[in-house]
């Protein structure tokens, strides 16, 4: 009868292939150079061993003192500050616990990019900051350090910290052109001044619109949801594109990355990631959580639909991990911040993506 026995011609041809293979050795010509990349002879590095950096990034904290950031097209880089957070502190050990997963990468099996084997990325580790007390003065010294990182033709990948950092990321990014941005978020970020203060994480995007350096008309934000609907007035006013939660399962995904498509167009664009934007069920150790929300599949397919988008600088932000004893919203956090990677690795290849 059929399936009795084994086709030996084909067991032979595989014996022949495979037998004496080493890990090392894969012959389909979409991934022999990614295998190339991360087996030396024989040897592959142990996920889990040397310094924990961003997605197994190259170490490179050197990078900040040089005037041209060592050559690199991209630097990955920690916020670890949360002195604007309204609810439950606690991200400014966001870089920390996103650093600890291992095995990310070194392929998007969606996309098919291979980010590390198309331009020199490294993690140069955390921004230096000034006080542990002044909100103001760690907004200045982001600003700061994401000038320079602009100055030197560099994109930014930026790891929180809490939704406060964006807005002196944007000043810097968005100097000498308006960004569009994809924002994906439980929450609007869009408020007005909480008890004196403009600068919280509630209000990052209205200060940057009303600063030139983020086009409302050129923002989408996805997967907003709760009781705080009230205070995103100046998202409808200004001319933002909103999409609740629930209106990502009525219009279905194919329909919401058209939609963000044409609304950044071919212009400059920010990726904000707001781990919020997932559902608890997902991702609890964040300050902000929101029963309703989007699945991590669902968020990273809303990402990979960006392929080919100029995407020049990026976030992944309010990772609070304490309160998730289960790593997974790190875990969640990592695998966007290799997304986006990617994404600037695409755009790049385009000879797009640059700050």
């Amino acid at each position: 009868m059929a399936g009795d026995k084994l086709d030996q011609d084909k067991l032979a041809s595989l014996r022949a292939r495979y037998a004496g293979a080493s890990g090392a050795d894969i012959h389909d010509s979409r991934f022999a150079k990614v295998a190339a990349d991360q087996f030396k002879g024989d040897k592959r590095k142990w996920p889990f061993s040397d310094v924990a950096t961003f997605i197994s990034a190259p170490y490179r904290p050197d990078a900040l003192s040089l005037p041209d950031l060592g050559g690199l097209d991209v630097a990955i880089i920690g916020l670890p500050m949360d002195l604007g957070v309204t609810n439950r502190a606690g991200t400014r050990l966001g870089p920390r616990a996103v650093r600890a997963v291992e095995r990310m990468g070194p392929m998007d099996h969606v996309l098919g990019t291979a980010p590390f084997g198309m331009l020199k990325a490294a993690d140069i580790g955390d921004v230096p900051f000034r006080s542990r007390y002044s909100l103001e003065s760690c907004h200045e010294d982001i600003e700061a350090t994401f000038k320079a990182i602009v100055a030197a033709g560099v994109s930014p990948l930026a790891v929180g910290g809490d939704h406060s950092i964006t807005y002196p990321i944007m000043r810097a990014v968005g100097e000498k052109r308006p960004l569009g941005m994809v924002h994906i978020d439980a929450h609007c970020d869009t408020s007005g001044p909480y008890e004196g203060s403009k600068f919280h994480h509630g209000g990052p995007f209205r200060q940057a619109v009303l600063d030139g350096v983020l086009d409302p008309d050129r923002v989408i934000q996805i997967g907003i949801r709760g009781g705080a609907e009230y205070l995103w007035e100046f998202s409808y006013e200004s001319g933002m594109t909103v999409i609740h939660a629930n209106e990502v399962d009525e219009l279905g995904l194919d329909a919401v990355i058209a939609k963000a498509l044409a609304v950044i167009g071919d212009g400059p664009t920010y990726v904000s990631f707001d781990v919020d934007s997932l559902d608890p069920a997902f991702a609890p150790g964040t300050g902000t959580p929101e029963v309703g929300g989007l699945t991590p599949r669902e968020a990273l397919a809303i990402l990979r639909g960006l392929k080919g988008a100029n995407i020049v600088a990026a976030d992944v932000v309010e990772v609070a991990p304490q309160y998730d004893a289960t790593s997974n919203t790190a875990q969640c956090a990592a695998q966007v911040l290799f997304t986006e990677l990617c994404l600037i690795a695409e755009a790049r290849a385009l000879g797009k993506g640059r700050p």
